[in-house]
């Protein structure tokens, strides 16, 4: 190997962030370059959940009967256009194929190390100087009905049997969790987890890559990536002079395939477009995540306010925002909450969230020489991208694989 003096980052998210980030510790000369700007896709709306616990495949064989429904309610959170598209369609066919018990089960073992390793990641960025917290609370999980709990607890107990602490408790009948309605008669706590506001907490990692030295360039968009013959890379920037560095990470979420599909990456990456707004609270504030399952619907306090998220959207990344899903999140949660104005949103968002067939992310050597995918984590690339960041930057520095992305090889 070579010695890894200068690296380039593309993507401006939590992964390439951390990446970035963990590249400076070992003394590397970083350059990040985004399109757009620092936490501009789907770093910034999302619900900040950092749950290892609930990290797992989407993939799951309860697809097989929520699908179908999904596809005749408008709305249900998974939400696939009727159209013909070709890649589409063959990207939901594999995905469908790993929504088996035992696919689900490998998913959930190749995923299990770096879950184990994420809070303890966010801990290590705290600590080196990124100014943002990470905030200890329970989760408070709601139903409607009793046996609508089953299916979540199952997936919890498969978690816990996977290798993962997980702490889960029933809420007494008749206590009453503030701010939820009678509608929600079956509560349930899940402690061990954390969440974030997610685009300033990636903002501060971006201040932090910056004063340690590196250049952050937004409006830069890479429209090529190629191995040198004498070693290294070069990246193409529309508008900008070529730059070099010893090694580049492409970090492009959703977009992923745009750079890496000709870099001997063939697995599909779609676009799983989460929507998001914010909301009043009156009353005390809501100061814990809520998570309805059943409707697939997550809340966390932000900025005073309370956001919600939701929607499992399959459709292309630079799509136009879509309000129907906006109503349906709405209409999903309207009457399970009390103090809650869902009428008076504010910070509408859609974001585009990269899918893989197998559930397991793409982070590793690519074909070429020097050049490294990070992506595909589905929804859970806030959660384990410090972790991400941490282990790629061992693998690009040292030629060895950490045991914890091993199964996430771009190239399998």
């Amino acid at each position: 190997m070579t010695e890894t003096k200068s690296a380039i980052v593309v993507g401006a998210g939590m992964v390439g962030l951390a990446t970035a980030w963990h590249l400076q510790e070992r003394g590397v000369e970083v350059t990040v370059l985004d399109r757009h700007g620092v936490a501009s896709g789907s770093s910034w709306g999302n619900a900040g959940w950092l749950t290892p616990g609930m990290a797992m495949p989407l993939a799951d064989p309860s697809l097989w009967a929520y699908g179908p429904k999904a596809m005749l309610d408008p709305d249900a959170a998974l939400s696939v256009p009727f159209r013909f598209d070709r890649a589409l369609w063959g990207f939901l066919a594999r995905f469908m194929a790993h929504a088996t018990p035992g696919a689900w089960q490998r998913a959930m073992a190749a995923l299990t190390p770096i879950d184990r390793l994420a809070l303890e990641a966010y801990d290590e960025l705290e600590a080196g100087g990124v100014h943002a917290t990470s905030y200890d609370s329970p989760w408070v999980v709601g139903f409607e009905r009793e046996q609508q709990s089953r299916p979540f607890v199952h997936e919890l107990r498969a978690v816990a049997k996977a290798g993962q602490k997980i702490a889960l408790s029933r809420v007494p009948d008749g206590v009453r969790v503030p701010h939820l309605s009678r509608a929600v008669r079956s509560t349930w706590t899940l402690e061990g987890q954390r969440y974030i506001e997610p685009g300033p907490y990636v903002e501060a990692l971006a201040t932090s890559v910056s004063a340690r030295g590196a250049k952050v360039l937004t409006d830069a968009r890479v429209t090529d990536v190629r191995t040198l013959p004498r070693g290294g890379a070069e990246v193409d920037v529309a508008g900008r002079d070529p730059l070099r560095a010893d090694a580049v990470v492409i970090a492009t979420g959703a977009w992923l395939p745009d750079l890496t599909r000709r870099l001997g990456v063939r697995t599909r990456v779609q676009a799983g477009r989460g929507y998001s707004f914010s909301v009043p609270v009156s009353g005390p504030p809501i100061d814990h995540p809520v998570y309805f399952p059943a409707r697939r619907v997550a809340c966390t306090p932000y900025q005073g306010r309370l956001r919600i998220a939701g929607t499992m959207e399959f459709r292309g990344p630079d799509e136009p925002f879509q309000p129907r899903r906006i109503e349906a999140i709405v209409n999903s949660v309207r009457g399970l909450f009390e103090g809650v104005d869902l009428d008076s949103r504010a910070d509408e968002w859609v974001g585009s969230r990269p899918v893989t067939p197998d559930g397991l992310p793409l982070v590793g050597r690519t074909a070429a020489p020097g050049v490294y995918a990070a992506g595909g984590h589905g929804m859970w690339g806030m959660v384990l991208g410090p972790a991400t960041g941490r282990a790629l930057a061992t693998q690009i520095m040292t030629g060895e694989t950490p045991e914890e992305i091993r199964p996430f090889d771009p190239l399998r």
